[in-house]
Order: C-alpha cells, then structure tokens, then sequence
C-alpha cells in the first residue's frame, strides 16, 4: 500500500487476527474479505500473492487435513483465478521442502528429505504438492508464477499462541518460565525478519523480466536453538532457565538457506540482525502481554476484550 497499490485481504481467520489490520481498515485503498482459499474465489485484480496456510507445527497439525487442503486445493483455485485473469501469481513456499536435508546449505536445485506420511507432512507435502502444482501451470498453460521458498520467518504480530520456536521463547521468558528447548538444542535454524522478508517477495513480484523460481527467501546466518534461547534470556532480562523436553518427531537437524540466487534475481538480502529484530519482536510481546493482563477481567468475553483465542486441545477451533 505505501507503494501506491490497492490491496484486497483474504483471510479466513484461521491463524490470523483482525487485530493485526486495524490500522488499515479506514484506508480505502484496503479490502478486506472473509474468504477461505479452499472453495473457489471470483474478484478481479492484477496479481496474486498466495500466502494462505498455516504454518506453525501446532497449527497446521491441528487439523492436517484441512491443512492439506489449503496447500493443495487452495492453490488449484488461486492458479485457475490467476488463469482466467492472465496476471502473475507467487506462491509462499517453505524451507519445509527440504525436509531433513541432507545438503547444507539448502540450494534451490536440492529434492529434499522429506518423510510423506510423518505428523510434518500435512505441510511438508502440501507445499511440495503445491510447487508441483504451480510448475505445471507453468508449463501446461504459459503462465507467469514465482515460487518463494521462505525461511524461518519473525517479527510482530505473530500469535501468542503462535507455537514457534521465537515466539514461544519470547513469551515463556517475558513470564519467567522455563525456556523449553526440545532436544539437545544443537539442531540449528536461520530467522528472518520479517521486513525483509516482505521485501524480497515484493522485489519478486516486481521484477521485469518473469521466472517460476523457485528462489530461497531467508537469513543466512545460521543459530543453533540453545543459543537463541540464550540470546532470548539476555535481551529480556529474564531469569528463566533452559529446560530440556524431548525431541519432536521429523523436526529438521540443520536450516540455512543459500541465498545466491536472490542476491542474483532480486538484487535481495536481508539486513536486519537477528538481535536487532529479537529486540523489536520482544517490545511487540512486552506491549502484547501488557494488553492481555490489563484486560483480565473474568466477566468479559474474549470478544469484548478485543482478542481471539484458539483451544488447541479442546477439540474447538476458535
């Protein structure tokens, strides 16, 4: 929008929170539509950025099916409007392709390791299925798509219940609880901020001359997640303690994106350091929890109170 461009939102609502879009919707330049990408979708626009699914493990395995079903039939219905309508598309890969690699670090010409049937594959596999999509588009049909392979990926507004390794550091720190670390914490991970994310997928759409990709998105710099817990604990001030859990099931070992083909295509890397964007995400979660606790009040409803909250283990979803 601070580009000059008219923005249509579709968002379920899923994982994502009105909150989040407030400041823009007196803007008439934005649009917001409740819409859910698994059923068809009939508007007319200039491009499309397909960024719909979740992307949390303790989301999308929520319910992996319907999880599936956003990768896959929610790119079917994207791709046959970007056809009809003769205008670019970008897809928001993942990392997730990759699987467990057995190259580092990952090239965009690297297959992947991925487990088809394991608890991950709701998402490692609709993404892939997802590409595999998107190239036959291509292919079959002539069209102009840009398939991103995103990197792990943080800032503000992210869920307090999001379940990721940053925000849940965050949040466990800012309350003084114990740091959960889920295995030896040795295995690694490269965190993006996510402006310069944003950058890199709208420097991708932009570009004159088009190509499918696929093209890694992320921060090279690699961490391991026992030094971000204590990279955590220090910008916080906090005096939780690491505490050991056991491993997850098909969690990847080692994650750093090569990057030279963004650098190379897009004139594309990130700037923001990890310390930098740690300490921007803590302030959002410092103002967040703040919010939250100002506004306990057991005789209001979590619409009065102006939040959303998701029961995970409880069988509802919202």
């Amino acid at each position: 929008m601070e580009r000059g461009h008219e923005v249509i939102c579709i968002d379920n609502f899923y994982t994502g929170q009105k909150q989040n879009i407030l400041h823009l919707m007196s803007n008439p330049y934005f649009e917001l539509l409740r819409h859910d990408v698994t059923f068809p979708l009939y508007i007319e626009t200039d491009a499309i950025f397909n960024l719909a699914c979740p992307a949390s493990p303790i989301h999308y395995q929520f319910d992996p099916v319907h999880t599936t079903k956003t990768a896959v039939l929610g790119s079917i219905n994207m791709l046959g409007l970007a056809k009809r309508l003769k205008i670019p598309i970008l897809q928001a890969s993942t990392s997730e392709v990759y699987g467990d690699p057995a190259v580092h670090p990952q090239p965009e010409n690297y297959f992947g390791n991925v487990n088809p049937i394991g608890p991950r594959a709701c998402y490692d596999e609709g993404k892939r299925c997802a590409e595999t999509l998107f190239f036959d588009y291509h292919r079959q049909h002539g069209m102009d798509v840009r398939v991103a392979r995103i990197f792990n990926t943080y800032g503000p507004r992210m869920h307090l219940d999001d379940g990721r390794v940053v925000s849940n550091f965050i949040i466990q720190a800012l309350k003084g609880q114990p740091i959960t670390v889920h295995g030896d914490g040795s295995q690694t991970r490269s965190f993006c901020y996510v402006d310069d994310l944003i950058e890199g997928l709208l420097r991708y759409m932009e570009i004159s001359e088009p190509r499918p990709g696929p093209v890694n998105l992320g921060n090279p710099s690699e961490i391991s997640i026992k030094q971000l817990a204590e990279t955590i604990i220090e910008l916080t001030g906090s005096n939780s303690k690491i505490e050991h859990r056991p491993a997850l099931h098909d969690d990847p070992y080692r994650r750093k994106p090569d990057t030279g083909l963004a650098k190379q295509l897009l004139d594309w890397e990130p700037h923001v350091a990890l310390d930098a964007g740690l300490a921007r995400t803590i302030q959002y979660f410092e103002q967040l929890l703040s919010a939250v606790g100002s506004e306990a009040d057991p005789g209001k409803t979590a619409a009065q109170s102006g939040h959303a909250f998701r029961v995970i283990d409880s069988g509802a979803k919202k």
